[in-house]
């Protein structure tokens, strides 16, 4: 029966939908799959940021101001319309929030706008990060504009800089869609001549002189963009240019960045808020708790109609293996990257860790581990990417260090150099001491870091290495450098902190996840490929941990940023079943293709280890039932796994990058991609190929119900990417944010079958909505056993128990027993288990059992016997 379900009562979540809201797919729009989701068992939907952004923008993170909902969305009448709808089906809704950064790329920021035309003397000149006070000569008083795409100076003699009457001060430069505002004095002056902008014309020698002129009297240096990296003077996110730092820290810029927020969530019409990347943040946790504190306080205005309750807080954050989220920030929890890698880890084979090493090794012909991928791709992001950033943070310590006398002879590069070696070897994405002694966890990190970096810095440089750590953490050295401004010091950590965190994001996801092709499925957002795998016992202490700490937090398996889909990703982790067997079909198919790869001057191309790369995305994404013959549906894919090949090799900085695209290299690396399914050219490879996917995919499907099914079962809040209720073979984004089919989920749903109904067919993927459908009607039929009860694993006995993760959960009178396969070669076979089962705790002992899956009712004695069957067991006691 697909009746709707009970109805949440309070700003809690008790399953979550993500949308990826645009121009293309608008809060109306999303207004008709509301009692689609309401019947799935959704209670809150979860949206991507709705303030405005920049015009086209598909995701929403570059938003352009703070006071409207994004017109191109449907402006605020919209947000309400979409409200109602969900409060008639009991329904709340979650807003992601980007407090670090705004978009300026483009003349649609009004804040930035009016900084490029004021300078310092604008009202929102403290409202981004910017040092004015640059040791630059030509940026004294100024800040960089590196939005050119060539040399100023070619970009002045080609006509490309021009006058026109446009902007907040009524005169700008325009360079193409850009605009850069003349300051008021100049532009009053402008507008004021008889001859207009006559004189200023740049295709004349003349008019290019007087133009320059004027533009190095502006309070922005116009620059080529390249110049970014070496120069900028303002805080972005991560490398982004077209992004600039928010510093949130600031009351004036918390008040004007978080009006509309507050009140939004005082009317009733959002629940609680996602906080995108904490950790550019100068002070994440003063930010969150006084988040907290205001949303609070808001929240006593909040009508009755709307769910009560105390705001629902996420943190978008990565954390490395064993790293805790502080608890000190009083937030909910992560959005679930954490958990994305854990069950992720779980579900891959230990015993292919090490003949999939071996094989790669030998296939790439690349001799360095992930950690040595990682550390050299630190050193290019220090070097080509972030160089000004270093500066920036070398300098602030600098400073600090000239204002004492033992050391004050420390000199900038030596600074710069003890502080790049730290960065190389920072094991988590950043710190959090503020004032103070660092916590434990800084502490150890700290020591981590000191230790690696003492070890490969010059002794000369020892003593260096020791001040930083005393100015970045107040550790060793037990006093203050006298006479140095406290607030000097709250900025120098500032800049070290917010430097780090790019660095661990842009050297890591960006780079070295693109280089290391060991098993892709490992190279995921928020996962650590050196870590091939995770024993369970490891993964019921994780799950256990997060139920007593923040049993809220948010638990995902696909989002907007993720590297590649959920299910493709379970059938990559199915090699690690049968290393010997893909090891096979690697050599095979490299060998093969021989006649395809071609000879640069660079070397080959594709590069062997791209190649390797390639065939796993080949397998893994290969559309269910497509045949090789179906060029059309061939050609529909390969397009699509053509732009994720591009992205792939910009990102791995090697043979080509996003700086300076080879485009030759990316052409031969994509012509090889579409040769090895090509039936015409290769029929036997091609064939060989397509029957290789089809077992994964079958295999894969195994490991996706059990990934799913954990989601809904343990402890924490369940998201849904959007559409993913069906299998998810989706690429990096933006394939990620393709239109969704909601009429053929919505009549999936209605037909109301039953999971173990639907296993035959289970290429649909209505099997896997039919599993969330039933986990969600559990969910809404006994909260408080998914909300609090506490995670028991359970040991499973007999032949192939190893393969098994099983545990429950009690609380109250209600309680749920779960088993999952590790492994799995296809879904429709029944579990040939003879002798396994699961001995019970004596209190369950004896219950009645309803199956989620098929609604069999089940009655145990003091074992659960697993011979026979489906391979999958979700078990209700009430």
């Amino acid at each position: 029966m697909n009746t709707p379900l009970t109805p949440p009562a309070t700003t809690l979540p008790r399953a979550t939908y993500r949308i990826q809201f645009h121009a293309g797919y608008t809060l109306d729009d999303a207004v008709g799959i509301v009692p689609y989701l309401a019947r799935l068992g959704i209670s809150h939907l979860y949206a991507s940021p709705l303030l405005p952004a920049a015009p086209g923008s598909t995701h929403g993170y570059d938003i352009t101001a703070h006071d409207a909902i994004n017109p191109a969305l449907g402006g605020e009448p919209a947000l309400r319309r979409l409200v109602a709808a969900l409060r008639a089906e009991g329904m709340g809704l979650l807003l992601d929030i980007v407090p670090n950064h705004m978009g300026v790329d483009g003349p649609h920021n009004p804040w930035w706008q009016d900084v490029l035309a004021k300078g310092r003397d604008s009202d929102y000149a403290r409202f981004f990060d910017i040092d004015w006070d640059s040791a630059d000569p030509s940026l004294h008083g100024k800040m960089l504009a590196p939005f050119l795409g060539r040399p100023y100076g070619e970009a002045l003699a080609e006509g490309e800089l021009k006058l026109v009457a446009e902007g907040p001060t009524g005169v700008s430069v325009a360079y193409f869609d850009n605009r850069f505002p003349i300051a008021p004095r100049e532009a009053n002056a402008l507008l004021d001549a008889d001859d207009g902008f006559a004189d200023y014309d740049p295709a004349t020698l003349n008019g290019a002189a007087r133009l320059h002129a004027l533009l190095e009297r502006q309070n922005y240096r116009l620059a080529w963009w390249r110049t970014a990296t070496d120069e900028i003077n303002w805080r972005r996110f991560f490398d982004v240019t077209g992004l600039a730092g928010l510093r949130a820290e600031d009351p004036e810029v918390f008040d004007a960045t978080h009006e509309l927020l507050l009140r939004l969530y005082a009317e009733g019409l959002i629940d609680g808020v996602r906080i995108d990347h904490v950790d550019g943040l100068a002070d994440p946790r003063g930010y969150c708790r006084k988040l907290r504190r205001r949303m609070m306080a808001a929240g006593a205005r909040r009508p009755a109609e709307a769910p009560q309750g105390p705001p629902y807080i996420l943190v978008e954050k990565i954390l490395a293996p064993g790293e805790p989220l502080v608890a000190e920030w009083r937030t909910d929890g992560t959005t679930g990257y954490d958990f994305m890698d854990q069950v992720g880890a779980v579900l891959h084979n230990p015993a292919g860790e090490a003949p999939l090493s071996a094989l790669w090794r030998e296939t790439s012909g690349r001799d360095a581990d992930f950690p040595a991928e990682e550390l050299a791709a630190r050193k290019q992001i220090l070097r080509d990417n972030l160089a000004a950033e270093l500066d920036g943070c070398a300098r602030a310590l600098h400073h600090l260090a000239r204002g004492h006398i033992r050391s004050r002879d420390f000199s900038f590069n030596a600074i710069r150099r003890v502080l790049a070696e730290m960065l190389l070897h920072f094991p988590v994405y950043r710190i959090y001491t503020r004032a103070g002694r660092p916590s434990t966890e800084d502490a150890r990190v700290l020591q981590q870091v000191a230790e690696a970096a003492r070890a490969r810095l010059h002794p000369t440089d020892h003593v260096v290495l020791t001040h930083l750590l005393f100015w970045l953490a107040e550790e060793k050295i037990r006093t203050r450098p006298p006479g140095e401004a406290r607030q000097d010091l709250l900025r120098a950590r500032a800049r070290f902190q917010q430097l780090s965190s790019p660095t661990a994001a842009k050297s890591v996801e960006d780079t070295a996840f693109y280089r290391y092709g060991r098993l892709l499925s490992r190279n995921e957002v928020g996962s650590h490929p050196d870590q091939f795998s995770l024993p369970p016992e490891a993964f019921h202490r994780a799950c256990a941990a997060r139920g007593a700490a923040h049993p809220a937090a948010m638990l995902a398996t696909a989002t907007h940023d993720h590297k590649r889909g959920e299910d493709l990703r379970m059938r990559l982790a199915a090699l690690s079943d049968i290393p010997d067997d893909w090891a096979a079909v690697l050599r095979g198919a490299l060998s093969q293709a021989s006649d395809l790869v071609r000879d640069l001057p660079a070397g080959p191309a594709p590069e062997p280890g791209d190649a390797v790369m390639i065939l796993q995305m080949l397998l893994a994404s290969w559309p269910l039932g497509l045949e090789v013959q179906d060029r059309a549906g061939v050609g529909a894919w390969q397009e699509r796994l053509a732009g994720w090949l591009r992205k792939a090799l910009r990102e791995a900085k090697r043979r080509s990058g996003w700086a300076m695209p080879d485009e030759v290299y990316e052409a031969a690396a994509e012509g090889w991609m579409r040769g090895v399914v090509d039936p015409a050219t290769h029929p036997d490879l091609a064939a060989g190929l397509q029957d290789f996917a089809a077992r994964l995919a079958a295999a894969g499907a195994v490991r996706s119900l059990s990934q799913t099914i954990l989601r809904y079962t343990v402890p924490g809040v369940p998201d849904l990417y959007q559409g993913t209720e069906f299998w998810d073979e989706s690429l990096v984004d933006p394939d990620n944010r393709r239109p969704v089919d909601y009429a053929l989920r919505r009549a999936a749903l209605e037909s109301g079958e039953s999971p173990e109904a639907l296993l035959p067919a289970w290429r649909s993927g209505a099997v896997k909505q039919a599993v969330i459908h039933r986990l969600l009607r559990a969910r809404c039929e006994v909260p408080a056993l998914f909300a609090e009860g506490r995670h028991e694993p359970l040991a499973a006995e007999g032949p192939g128990a190893e393969g098994l993760l099983a545990f429950c959960r009690r609380q109250g009178g209600a309680a749920l027993l779960v088993v999952v396969p590790l492994r799995g070669a296809g879904l429709e076979e029944a579990a040939d288990r003879p002798g396994v089962g699961i001995p019970l705790p004596e209190d369950l002992a004896g219950r009645r059992w309803r199956c989620l899956l098929s609604d069999a009712e089940i009655a145990s004695a003091v074992r659960l016997d697993l011979a026979g069957g489906p391979l999958h067991r979700v078990l209700l006691a009430q």
